[in-house]
């Protein structure tokens, strides 16, 4: 399986200009990744998985199968059928995709991208609770219309719903790639437990907070990018690269995440301006200017530790969040996790050159970590 850590390890920030005026990140190079219709693969995926998902949710007991199917869009709080934001369908597009790596039809990776992202719809429903988040993708979380007790069951039903879709194959290929699943599940049930224990820390390094991510959001990114190939055949050298690949597209897709907690539009993201300083989570930004020194970061450390102890830190203003995203910019906080970002997307680039692939498929790996650093929600 794959080794968690970067092979070249976290950077030391040091202190930095301001950073750029826009949430997300510059582009990568052009590249003859450029010609790919990205919009295209993604709603692939969607298209492809979709139905199965539907059956799968479908399997649970009411009021589980509603509560299910609300958070997902497909119906409103009313029950009435919804066109819902169903979210960027990047984990089911790395699916399907990474099958056609084996020469294998696209179909064939389907029933592995419904397995990655019901997992990772478990993992939404109970962080929304976990974190207090009243909004996702536009509309209140599951757990504010529902109740936290149907949040939990739904997401612990949908993790169930996941192995279950792989298993009842009842191929050798899907032993192993529910393997893939169980271990990227249990890296991501990890970095939750870190990212929650950080937020009662006045300190965070660097490279405490890559390890948290890589675990929350790059482990099931890396079980996406290759559990289609797995399904297909591929040995676990083939399966180990494309979760390379995977593992640091999602330090980049977490690094641009956590620009666009702090400084995303709320009408692009779906959340709350300042939605992560809300939660006092130690994200990239926060702690890259903690660890630069410097007087914007001395400044911050001391507004942070006197914010732990704060009692009525719901209550603060507008302008005090925005002085905070002020001083994480000053520090250089802003610039070193947009570089991060670059920087992870990179490695994750190369980590393809390991892999004997058709250059469309290779092509369509390059232009969806493209658009992962690119994005703005």
């Amino acid at each position: 399986m794959l080794d968690q850590h970067s092979p070249e390890g976290p950077r030391t920030p040091g202190t930095a200009t301001r950073g750029e005026t826009v949430p997300t990140v510059p582009p990568p190079a052009s590249t003859a990744a450029d010609a790919v219709d990205v919009t295209a693969l993604l709603e692939r995926g969607r298209t492809l998985a979709t139905p199965v998902l539907r059956a799968a949710v479908d399997r649970l007991a009411p009021p589980m199968d509603t509560v299910a199917a609300y958070h997902f869009g497909w119906i409103d709080a009313a029950g009435n059928p919804a066109a819902g934001d169903g979210g960027k369908a990047v984990r089911p597009a790395l699916a399907v995709l990474s099958a056609e790596v084996t020469g294998a039809a696209p179909e064939v990776g389907v029933p592995g991208a419904v397995a990655v992202e019901l997992v990772h719809n478990f993992s939404l429903l109970h962080d929304d609770l976990m974190d207090g988040d009243e909004q996702r993708r536009h509309r209140d979380t599951v757990w504010k219309v529902h109740g936290p007790a149907q949040a939990i069951l739904v997401g612990d039903a949908l993790f169930a719903l996941g192995n279950e879709v792989l298993l009842e194959l009842g191929t050798v290929e899907a032993g192993r790639a529910t393997r893939r699943l169980t271990a990227a599940t249990r890296a991501l049930i990890d970095g939750q437990a870190q990212d929650i224990s950080y937020e009662h820390r006045d300190r965070v390094s660097v490279e405490e907070c890559l390890e948290m991510e890589g675990n929350k959001t790059g482990a099931l990114l890396a079980c996406a990018s290759s559990i289609g190939a797995v399904l297909g055949g591929a040995d676990d050298r083939t399966a180990d690269a494309l979760e390379r690949y995977g593992y640091h597209l999602g330090l980049a897709f977490q690094a641009v995440d956590d620009l666009l907690g702090i400084w995303g539009d709320p009408e692009s993201t779906g959340k709350q301006t300042w939605s992560d300083l809300r939660q006092r989570k130690k994200s990239l930004p926060v702690v890259a200017a903690l660890a630069a020194g410097g007087p914007a970061s001395e400044r911050l450390g001391e507004i942070l530790a006197a914010d732990a102890k704060s009692s009525d830190f719901a209550a603060f203003s507008e302008e005090e969040f925005a002085a905070r995203a002020a001083l994480i910019e000053e520090a250089g906080g802003r610039e070193w996790t947009a570089d991060e970002a670059r920087r992870q997307h990179t490695i994750a680039v190369e980590a393809l050159h390991a892999v004997d692939m058709p250059d469309r498929v290779r092509d369509a790996f390059t232009a969806l970590a493209d658009f992962v650093v690119v994005r703005k929600r």
